[in-house]
């Protein structure tokens, strides 16, 4: 069980660190972590799983001891069939305890590789090769899931496929599909079958990471990154035994493994898996508060979209005590949407900062001290996170005094190893083991950090990553488009909608109608279609001809605050751009200056910064 200790400042921080990471986490895998678990914890209650989503299901409750016993008997299957460091395997799955057994027993034989299962065939291929994997498990043939409909598809596309594991479906052998749970029954639940030492530095699953049409990135992850981020988590969330965590982000991302996966199960505390769904799920939105008290949650983790949906479930006569915080991450929170759900609700928004390549999180707002609203918080322990100038390569050149503006740095025991494809290592090394994770940020005198934009292109939509090279590239091939460079819109529920910028062609024409309409039919990745395409006569450039993405994003964020403003009957002018302190600023002018207080209310959803003048 992790220790207990109060988190208020940096120098906690520091005080916990004077004992070295490796004494206090005595697990160097994360198979080691849930052996640990099923020892001290037993028969409690480690996942609970409602098959609905629902408030009234009927759940399905595993203990300690079963969870480990199911992922043994799975990683048992797994060896078996040829999974190791070097063939890993991939799951297509929904929020299910199958899907858990698969993760850990995935590690525990080799390698595991999480895909998400709402994207195309072609890039679930794309995927699969970059990972080398040629062995699947998938949900079944459900109704409402398109994801067996997937499968063929990518057996059509991947003739390399050497096995197909069905959940929860008979599977069919005569076409080489065999059932999971079939499979499962016959391998023994006490131990391990085969014989394996596992070191901290080897490799235990893959993410990918917002790739393009061709080359998605893969980011590895080690036993040392996992077990040591386990440790973290658990021991700044002061979870234990009786503790309740929700789970309903997709467990094909980082976040959902590790903050409500493994983190909890370090220190016993109880995951409620609400539904294969999760939080795209509107049964669970609708009844999230009844299901809070029902099983008596103690924290939940979510992005702002799910904040703001919440706002409109009544909580009237629902008892909420057991609530102790909430976390939120993946993208950052209005200062407004933030303010308004603790006002509303009375709960405290511990929001972080953390990425795939640092094995989830690197700060976060301390539990035990005052939150500072719009920060990501102190570092983790055992982590250094701090802003810095780096050159044009993303080498570190010095570190930023403090209040100045530079490109966020991590460095740790949870930074991963580098993209497994060489080719996207470019850039990402500020200094050797240091990330850069290209984002910017400033870090105030007593240590809180400030996310102040995005060195790097990528688009946040309701916390789900976006490459815009992807919606490019495809613009690209239409016959008319000169140039396309696509940004985030801000937006008041997704944080940001992609979108793009066009400019033609000599003496070709095409409207930005025609234009999205073209992308549609093209991009694999529904979340990636741009909502909005604008023909422009010139895209700004640099003296070397690079795109100039800045002035593009301020174009974006004027005409969005000027359009909300009109609709409500109110006549502004913004000015947007770069400012030293937030990164960008957008200062709002008023016909009529006693209108200022409704511009503010209209405008608190958005996270980009805003002055009224």
């Amino acid at each position: 069980m992790a220790e207990k200790f109060r988190i208020a400042t940096l120098a906690d921080i520091e005080a916990i660190e004077k004992v070295p990471l490796w004494d206090r986490v005595p697990y160097r895998s994360t198979i080691e972590v849930l052996a640990s678990a099923a020892e001290r914890f037993g028969d409690r209650p480690a996942l609970i799983f409602l098959p609905k989503g629902e408030a009234n299901d009927t759940p399905i409750t595993f203990s300690f001891r079963a969870l480990y016993a199911k992922v043994l008997q799975t990683a048992n299957l797994f060896h078996d069939l040829g999974v190791t460091l070097e063939e890993p395997i991939s799951y297509l799955l929904p929020n299910l305890p199958e899907t858990h057994f698969v993760i850990w027993g995935g590690e525990a034989a080799g390698v595991v590789n999480a895909v998400n299962p709402l994207l195309e065939p072609r890039q679930i291929v794309d995927i699969m090769r970059a990972a080398k994997s040629t062995r699947l498990v998938a949900l079944g043939p459900m109704p409402g899931s398109e994801i067996w409909a997937k499968v063929e598809a990518v057996r059509a596309l991947m003739p390399e496929l050497k096995t197909v594991l069905q959940v929860l479906g008979p599977g069919d052998p005569a076409k080489g599909v065999q059932s999971f749970e079939a499979l499962l029954e016959k391998y023994p639940s006490d131990r391990l079958t085969f014989d394996r030492t596992i070191g901290l530095d080897d490799l235990c699953s893959y993410f990918h990471t917002g790739g393009t049409t061709g080359t998605p990135k893969i980011a590895p992850h080690t036993h040392r990154g996992e077990t040591a981020m386990a440790w973290a988590m658990g021991m700044i969330t002061g979870l234990g035994p009786g503790d309740v965590f929700l789970c309903g982000l997709p467990l094909f991302h980082v976040n959902a493994v590790m903050v409500t996966g493994l983190a909890p199960w370090y220190v016993g505390a109880t995951v409620l898996l609400a539904g294969p769904a999760g939080y795209r799920n509107p049964a669970l939105i609708r009844d999230f508060w009844k299901i809070v008290e029902k099983y008596k949650v103690s924290t939940f983790s979510g992005v702002p979209t799910i904040y703001a949906a919440l706002l409109n479930v009544p909580r009237a006569g629902a008892d909420l005590s057991s609530l102790r915080y909430a976390i939120c991450g993946a993208a950052p929170m209005p200062v407004e949407l933030f303010k308004n759900f603790q006002d509303a609700t009375g709960l405290r928004i511990l929001e972080g900062y953390g990425l795939t390549e640092g094995t989830t999180a690197s700060s976060f707002n301390p539990r035990d001290g005052e939150p500072r609203i719009g920060s990501i918080g102190i570092r983790f322990p055992y982590q250094r996170v701090w802003p810095a100038i780096v050159d044009d390569n993303g080498k570190w050149q010095r570190d930023c005094k403090a209040g100045e503006i530079g490109t966020i740095l991590i460095e740790g025991e949870t930074v991963f190893p580098g993209y497994l494809q060489p080719q996207h290592n470019k850039k990402v090394w500020a200094k050797p083991k240091v990330l850069n994770t290209g984002d910017l940020g400033r870090i105030d005198e007593d240590g809180f950090l400030w996310l102040t934009g995005r060195a790097k292109d990528l688009i946040i939509r309701g916390g789900h990553n976006i490459d815009p090279a992807q919606i490019e590239e495809t613009l690209h091939q239409h016959p008319a488009v000169a140039l396309a460079a696509a940004i985030g819109k801000p937006d008041a529920y997704a944080g940001e909608l992609p979108i793009a910028y066009v400019q033609l062609k000599p003496g070709q024409a095409a409207s930005g109608e025609e234009l999205k309409d073209f992308a549609k039919d093209r991009i694999a990745e529904r979340a990636a279609c741009p909502v909005e395409v604008t023909v422009i006569e010139r895209i700004p450039v640099t003296a070397v001809g690079k795109i100039f993405k800045p002035d593009l994003r301020y174009l974006a964020v004027k005409t969005t605050y000027e359009t909300v403003l009109k609709a409500a009957g109110i006549e502004a002018t913004a000015s947007v751009g770069a400012d030293d302190t937030h990164g960008t600023l957008a200062r709002i002018r008023l016909a009529n200056p006693g209108q200022a207080a409704e511009a503010t209310r209209l405008l608190g959803p958005y996270h980009v910064k805003h002055l009224i003048q």
